[in-house]
């Protein structure tokens, strides 16, 4: 009798210890996670929706309620940009204030102590409402003007843009003259951090006011950098339209004493040359016997810069037509920060008929961005029917079967 009664206590004792040790490790790994620094780069706020993780149990939700914030944060000027979420009308924009608003200075020729002095490149409201008296031929150099604001949180070490707002766009629909913008932001010059707000539908002033915090920059660091914002129109039947771009060098520019709200007026984008759209090296052969085409993508040189930063991530696609219809197609992988891109990628076609005369092959060379549609760089066109090299190339591969033949090809605009 004794022995399991001992046998009894001991395994009660043993029950009440594991349960004791189990509630203490998940107190332990719930303590530590709500210390521990969110693993992600950057964190998006939409329409002023407050998403980080430590401030999701707070009753603050939503940028309109700032009774609590302004108790800790220094007061705003009386003349500076406030946005009200709750006269958004249904396409998510304000309706059209007289409020002056306190213009940014410009950025390469001020000190950090002139940010509340006019310039006369920045662009005021007042300005702004004058771009719908102007003139057609006017209204084409008018692209509207951008409103933003940078800041830095020092306690977690996160750099903070806030885009708001872009007025007075070009109509980039003929039929609606309307415009569906959206705005796509890189941080350069290394090109990680890539980010786009929503698209908001037929309207040329958006209100967007969606809030990026990107973690991991420190701030001695911020000086380095350079925003570069796209300014887009949304097309859902082809490749969305360019309206310009705005680049904001990040010199000179203190941000230890809080936000600082700034627009700029947006500038027509730097558009390329065809001339200098770069070479690409393939090489072909034709297998007669088997009815096929090989085609090794073998090295790209002299590419453009693709934006600002001057560094392109190049990636060839190669589809190939068989009367003018699209039957099969082919990428590369994509070669990071390479104007001169080596390849060496094989890929093997079926040719559907006998013999090469309906059939041509097109080279793409893109540059990936996961920010939004990749650019086409330059592109290529082999088949009888082509032109200049395009054609020379293809004709010798019809007369020498069985033969691995390679040439440089210029680009031509995309």
């Amino acid at each position: 009798d004794e022995i399991p009664t001992a046998v009894g206590i001991f395994s009660a004792f043993g029950l009440v210890f594991s349960v004791s040790l189990f509630a203490w490790i998940c107190c332990q790994r719930k303590s530590s996670k709500s210390n521990k620094t969110p693993p992600y780069k950057f964190v998006h706020v939409l329409k002023g929706v407050d998403i980080y993780p430590e401030n999701l149990n707070s009753k603050k939700k939503f940028g309109a309620d700032d009774k609590n914030e302004s108790k800790n944060k220094p007061v705003m000027p009386k003349n500076s940009l406030h946005l009200d979420l709750e006269k958004r009308d249904l396409n998510g924009n304000f309706p059209k204030t007289t409020t002056k608003m306190q213009s940014s200075p410009d950025l390469e020729n001020s000190s950090p102590k002139h940010f509340a002095e006019r310039k006369k490149d920045s662009v005021s409201p007042d300005s702004l409402k004058s771009i719908t008296s102007l003139s057609s031929d006017d209204k084409q150099d008018k692209l509207g003007a951008l409103f933003f604001s940078l800041e830095y949180n020092f306690e977690k070490k996160a750099f903070v843009v806030n885009i708001k707002e872009a007025r007075g766009l070009p109509a980039m629909d003929e039929q609606s003259m309307t415009s569906d913008p959206y705005i796509k932001m890189t941080i350069l010059p290394e090109k990680k951090h890539k980010v786009k707000t929503r698209v908001l539908r037929k309207t040329l002033d958006p209100a967007f006011d969606e809030t990026f915090t990107f973690y991991g920059i420190p701030y001695s660091q911020i000086q380095d950098l350079t925003l570069h914002f796209m300014v887009l129109s949304f097309d859902r039947f082809s490749r969305d339209d360019v309206i310009g771009e705005v680049l904001i060098p990040l010199t000179g520019i203190e941000l230890s004493e809080g936000r600082l709200i700034m627009d700029r007026e947006i500038i027509k984008r730097n558009v390329r040359k065809s001339s200098g759209r770069g070479e690409l090296l393939v090489s072909l052969c034709y297998q007669s016997t088997t009815n096929t085409l090989t085609v090794v993508v073998l090295k790209a040189r002299h590419l453009p810069k693709s934006d600002v930063s001057g560094l392109s991530d190049p990636y060839v696609k190669v589809n190939l037509y068989h009367a003018k219809k699209r039957i099969s197609k082919k990428k590369t992988h994509v070669k990071k920060c390479s104007p001169n891109a080596v390849f060496n990628e094989l890929f093997v076609f079926d040719i559907p008929c006998e013999g090469l005369d309906d059939i041509s092959i097109e080279f793409l060379v893109l540059d990936s961005d996961s920010g939004s549609r990749n650019e086409v760089i330059g592109q290529l066109t082999l088949g009888s029917s082509a032109e200049g090299t395009g054609g020379e190339h293809w004709k010798e591969i019809c007369e020498y079967p069985r033969r691995q033949i390679a040439k440089w090809h210029m680009l031509c605009d995309g």
